[in-house]
């Protein structure tokens, strides 16, 4: 499928989104509503497996929400579609690995749809921020997930300065899983794609549910969820046929035929 502003490219289990919105890849409220037709049409198509997301260029992956669309009456709490802003970041029932693919700037709500994927890949020229703070507002999804994700102090910093991170620091917080030449940027997340799209769905769904739904738990009380089959998706994957399938490929001595059921 090809849109102006949301180009996807589909190679076999892996979907590509590109964000193409020159000069800086910002996001209106038709763009957002965009994105999050994309993903929720990833989320339920059974063939898709694993989404990577990248922005067009080498010099932003997004400058995050368009401040030229706000001026033009666009509110911040307008209606971002299905996903909300940038398409995934309110998705419900996403439970596929999502990877970021960062090309260059992530800025503000751009920083904050990096923090809504699962792995992040970032060019060595990549940098991170949230200018939020000079404009007198707040990162909302950025303040509840960035001291989850990086040590508080650090999070904090970034929050209360504004300041920019380099991808190398990103990486020595734990921010970003690699940081890669960007000539390299999308063949290592093709290559990350294919090893994911090869693993079993049904337990990368059982993670992500298991992870969203028990973070605000206490330890017990969330091991009782899981091991008590009260999640849909460990249910449903205590019940599968792929559930077996590990078991049996390991006592044949061949590699296992995940099917997703």
């Amino acid at each position: 499928m090809t849109d102006d502003v949301v180009r996807t490219r589909r190679d076999g289990a892996v979907l590509e989104v590109v964000l193409d919105r020159p000069k800086a890849n910002a996001i209106d409220v038709a763009t957002s509503r965009k994105m999050g037709d994309v993903f929720a049409a990833f989320r339920d198509d059974p063939d898709l497996r694993v989404a990577i997301i990248t922005g067009a260029g080498e010099t932003f992956f997004s400058a995050g929400w368009d401040l030229k669309a706000a001026a033009g009456g666009e509110v911040v709490d307008s209606d971002y579609g299905v996903g909300g802003f940038g398409g995934l970041q309110e998705l419900p029932g996403l439970d596929k690995p999502v990877i970021a693919a960062i090309n260059g700037m992530a800025v503000g709500g751009g920083f904050e749809i990096a923090l809504s994927t699962d792995l992040i890949l970032a060019a060595e020229h990549a940098r991170f921020c949230l200018p939020e703070i000079r404009a007198g507002t707040i990162a909302d999804a950025a303040t509840l997930k960035l001291p989850r994700r990086i040590p508080y102090h650090i999070a904090m910093d970034l929050l209360y300065t504004g300041r920019w991170m380099e991808a190398v620091e990103a990486a020595h917080w734990g921010l970003v899983n690699e940081v890669v030449p960007a000539d390299q940027l999308m063949t290592r997340a093709r290559e990350l794609a294919a090893l994911l799209a090869g693993g079993p769905p049904l337990v990368y769904a059982a993670i992500k549910e298991v992870l969203r739904e028990t973070q605000d738990l206490p330890f017990q009380d969330a091991l009782d969820r899981i091991t008590g089959r009260k999640l849909p998706s460990v249910d449903r994957l205590y019940s599968s046929d792929d559930h077996l399938e590990g078991p049996r490929a390991f006592a044949e001595k061949r590699d296992p035929v995940w099917k997703g059921r």
